[in-house]
């Protein structure tokens, strides 16, 4: 028996931006509906929302989580803490595009989202734990912004049972989708520069 391995050269440009962005973007899509009602919900801008939520947030993370898999499979990306980066951002990709396709179709019970807000709040922790033990603040602090998205949304999900409390988590869930994503957009931006130009925007 032949065995082959196959082994690509170390790469210092993991795909970070291209998820960074994906879903940030997606972020403040959402978040401005959530928190100021703009654009107001409809038919229409629910078909609109939910189209960006599957391709932005959705395909862009979960490619990058793909590439990033793909890269420590074959030896191209060999820093530890890249295999969270993977995690996160192939079950987010996911979980995206089931938010986007939920939104696209316009109707749904909240309260099927409930188990999928503790699961994933699991993993903003994870990464919070795993990059504030890398030392990488900037990225940790992505993953504080995430568990802050997720304990709203378990509330808002909330809302058919517990109308009062379940509209705070709304409006309490387009704040951090707000906050986070403009967060992570400095991110897309500091990372893109540092790449390509050298220029060390991250604190």
């Amino acid at each position: 028996m032949i065995s082959t391995t196959v082994s690509l050269p170390v790469s210092a440009f993991p795909p970070l931006a291209l998820g960074f962005m994906g879903l940030g973007t997606g972020y403040l899509i959402y978040g401005l509906q959530e928190l100021f009602g703009y654009p107001k919900r409809n038919e229409d801008n629910d078909v609109a929302t939910g189209i960006w939520g599957i391709w932005l947030p959705g395909f862009f993370q979960f490619a990058a989580g793909m590439f990033l898999f793909a890269g420590m499979l074959l030896g191209t990306f060999t820093a530890a803490p890249l295999y969270m980066a993977a995690l996160a951002f192939s079950a987010y990709g996911i979980h995206w595009f089931a938010i986007g396709w939920i939104r696209y179709r316009g109707k749904s019970d909240s309260r099927i989202s409930v188990g999928m807000t503790i699961g994933f709040a699991t993993i903003s922790a994870a990464g919070t734990a795993v990059f504030v033990g890398a030392h990488d603040l900037p990225v940790a602090g992505v993953f504080i912004g995430l568990i802050c998205v997720y304990v709203a949304d378990l509330f808002s999900s909330l809302k058919p049972d517990l109308p009062k409390l379940g509209a705070l988590g709304g409006r309490a869930l387009g704040f951090f989708h707000l906050g986070t994503g403009i967060w992570l957009l400095y991110l897309m931006f500091a990372v893109s520069v540092d790449f390509s130009i050298g220029y060390h925007w991250i604190v």
